[in-house]
């Protein structure tokens, strides 16, 4: 039986208390002297480091400056992969020979996962820009690929014919019916997509760049300082939840426009 909604007032109290649950069950942990406050920080002591890490450079860079790095990197890979993956699923969804000629090499990549292309990256690239938005690419790419070629390939077959008869070129085809009709599933595939790639950003900068979130954890480790990985943490799970409230809100309005 599907439970109704929760009342917006509920939802809070409910994310409130566990929120609240979390940061007790931390604070019992960091004070109970199971390990030292140096391995183990109070939620205090991460809160005044990452001030600290916003008005001061590590590693080079204030903790802004490294998230501003990553992003780009970010930006960069996603954006590739939006590029290449939505025309690619379109075409192979239209095109049987498209679809038969792709395949058996996109399905033997998916599943190497994006953070085994790290010394790959690492031999072509060394600490350059290239490394970290070819790993992101790989960790991005199959998610957008694949709902975009099942939205297009479950569209109403009624639509096709009708653009069909009207004589619509394989073209009009697919970027005015299989492209708005996949619109919903395609944005699904991209919350997917951003989570991965976002995660695949991370663990190519621990190992090939010279700046990101990932890069001052790398340092905060060689400090033994773990105030400075965890502020790291909270960094990179804040920018991440931001990037699926926007792709969720965006997928909200294109099923509310589409009456879904």
């Amino acid at each position: 039986m599907i439970q109704p909604p929760l009342s917006p007032a509920r939802f809070w109290a409910l994310t409130a208390a566990g929120a609240l649950s979390f940061a007790t069950l931390w604070t019992v942990a960091a004070l109970s002297g199971i390990t030292s406050r140096e391995f183990l920080p109070a939620p205090w002591d991460v809160i005044a480091r990452f001030a600290q890490l916003v008005a001061e450079p590590f590693a080079g860079y204030r903790l802004h400056e490294h998230l501003l790095s990553s992003l780009q990197r970010f930006a960069m890979g996603f954006v590739l992969a939006v590029v290449v993956g939505i025309p690619l699923g379109l075409l192979m969804a239209w095109f049987k020979w498209v679809d038969r000629f792709v395949t058996p090499c996109f399905e033997a990549v998916r599943f190497v996962a994006p953070i085994a292309w790290v010394p790959f990256a690492a031999l072509w690239f060394g600490t350059g820009i290239g490394g970290p938005v070819l790993i992101i690419f790989m960790g991005a790419f199959p998610p957008v690929l694949i709902n975009t070629y099942r939205g297009a390939k479950f569209v109403d077959r009624k639509y096709i014919e009708a653009s069909q008869m009207l004589g619509a070129s394989h073209w009009t085809t697919m970027t005015e019916v299989l492209l708005p009709a996949a619109m919903p599933s395609i944005v699904a595939g991209l919350r997917i997509s951003a989570g991965l790639g976002w995660q695949s950003l991370v663990g190519a900068e621990l190992i090939v760049a010279s700046s990101g979130v990932g890069y001052l954890m790398v340092k905060g480790q060689a400090a033994v300082s773990t105030a400075t990985v965890m502020s790291g943490m909270v960094a990179i799970g804040v920018v991440g939840l931001l990037i699926d409230v926007a792709l969720r809100r965006a997928q909200g309005w294109i099923e509310a426009r589409r009456g879904l």
